[in-house]
């Protein structure tokens, strides 16, 4: 350990510190080996040592020790990422928010908590408080934190209908403390927010959170079947289209996903199943019926609230968004996943036009989304792995038709997004964090303004492996 990394340690001591290298390692991990790129990247990385502040006074004496003695700081929650943005790349301390999960005011439409919350204790505290519920979660919601979803999540479940996490409105107010040598406590709201939404960490940590609510329903979560890719694609859309049908899922999985790697789901579809797996409020589901009538290709095998299968599949969202990927992974370690944007409206057009250049070497997995008011697709691809070259290929080919690719095989903040520079966010990691301190090696904007995003940035401060 580097002398001036010990000094920051030995000077917080007192606090809640993690002295068990099989911990520290667990806690200097996320879901990086998601990607083999980044697998074969990051995976020595660890930090030296991990505190873990119980409230807001001491994340602020943990970034002033650490800013005195230039000791770099990763903050991570759960660690349900899978973009190595909880990883400490040069070291040093991980402050770890577990401890900070109070849920600390609910009101009608909007609660107040901390951000070491789990997203299901968070849900379950509205629920019970008022009948409410988040309007947004990832498909890790046993898991994952809040604090971790707004600094390195985009949606998931519900944004059929909220659309993405940075929409207006999706975020109230963000509470924040800076790493000066005097800390300060800030509050975002409005177009102050994007500046460290989606930012790992990189320029303020994250200490209050403020969020919109939604009326708690008790979803009907189903599968409906298709024999043929493009109508289970229709249909998702359609009944997203439907103003009078609320829903807070649509998910379409491409033969044979569902019988190759849902093993609860197997027995009761064919290897040429296509599947799309919904959740639609109870008071929508005679117009869902209706709506399916309509279309004599569809077939409802699963209902929640009707279940005749030998065992019970679970939530239907743990299902979607990135745990089709997860369920793959179980049964083939060599499928990978990509992130693309269909947008509006060439989305039918690109995802058949991808299907027909790939499939089976990669299989369409749609999110169905809403942007700016139109129902489009977010496609978490399922990728059979040979070698980067070919990766690399699969990417360009998918943009150069049009599809947006937000890299899951990159760890900055930037090539995992698009491809630019975010102004606000740089200006504000120059205010707020004037030593570059916190999660370095993420945001390429800081270390190298100039970079041309030609190839894969490495970080040229990070850890060597032994």
């Amino acid at each position: 350990m580097k002398d001036n990394v010990a000094a920051a340690k030995a000077a917080l001591a007192h606090l809640d510190i993690e002295e068990k290298e099989t911990s520290i390692r667990a806690s200097s991990r996320d879901f990086f080996w998601y990607s083999p790129v980044l697998k074969a990247r990051l995976d020595h990385v660890t930090a030296d040592f991990v505190v873990r502040p119980r409230n807001e006074a001491e994340v602020i004496e943990v970034l002033k020790a650490c800013y005195a003695h230039d000791c770099p700081v990763t903050t991570r929650g759960a660690g349900t990422g899978n973009y190595g943005q909880a990883m400490p790349l040069e070291g040093g301390c991980v402050m770890h928010l577990r401890h900070m999960d109070k849920v600390k005011e609910v009101h009608p439409g909007r609660v107040i908590c901390e951000p070491g919350v789990l997203l299901k204790d968070l849900d379950a505290a509205c629920k019970d408080h008022s009948g409410q519920e988040i309007r947004m979660f990832s498909s890790t919601w046993a898991t994952a934190t809040i604090g971790g979803f707004i600094a390195g999540g985009s949606g998931g479940v519900g944004s059929c209908t909220w659309g993405s996490l940075r929409d207006l409105g999706n975020i109230i107010r963000l509470r924040v403390v800076t790493m000066e040598e005097e800390p300060r406590v800030l509050e975002f709201r409005g177009e102050e927010l994007a500046r460290v939404s989606h930012a790992y960490g990189t320029n303020g940590i994250i200490t209050e959170i403020e969020m919109p609510l939604a009326p708690a329903y008790d979803w009907t979560e189903m599968f409906v079947a298709f024999d043929d890719f493009t109508p289970a694609m229709e249909f998702a859309e359609d009944l997203a289209n439907q103003d009078g049908i609320l829903i807070k899922l649509a998910t379409v999985f491409e033969a044979p996903v569902a019988h190759d790697y849902f093993q609860r789901v197997k027995p009761y579809v064919e290897e040429g199943t296509h599947l799309v797996g919904l959740m639609v409020a109870p008071q929508s589901m005679d117009g869902f019926q209706t709506f399916t009538a309509r279309r004599p290709e569809a077939r409802v095998i699963y209902r929640s609230d009707d279940n005749n299968w030998a065992r019970n599949p679970g939530p239907v969202f743990e299902y979607g968004w990135n745990h089709t990927t997860l369920r793959a992974l179980k049964v083939d370690p060599s499928i990978t996943y990509l992130q693309v944007r269909y947008g509006y409206p060439q989305h039918r057009a690109l995802v058949e036009r991808m299907r027909a250049e790939f499939s089976p070497e990669v299989l369409q997995h749609l999110e169905v989304l809403k942007e700016s008011g139109k129902v489009i697709f977010a496609g978490l691809s399922l990728v059979k792995f040979t070698t980067e070259e070919r990766l690399d290929e699969i990417i360009r080919i998918h943009e150069e038709a049009g599809a947006m690719i937000f890299n899951p095989h990159r760890y900055t903040l930037e090539e995992g997004g698009r491809q630019t520079v975010d102004d606000r966010q740089l200006r504000f990691k120059r205010e707020a964090d004037p030593k570059g301190l916190l999660n370095p090696g993420k945001m390429i904007a800081w270390d190298d303004p100039h970079w041309a995003y030609d190839r894969m940035y490495a970080y040229p401060k990070l850890q060597a492996a032994e």
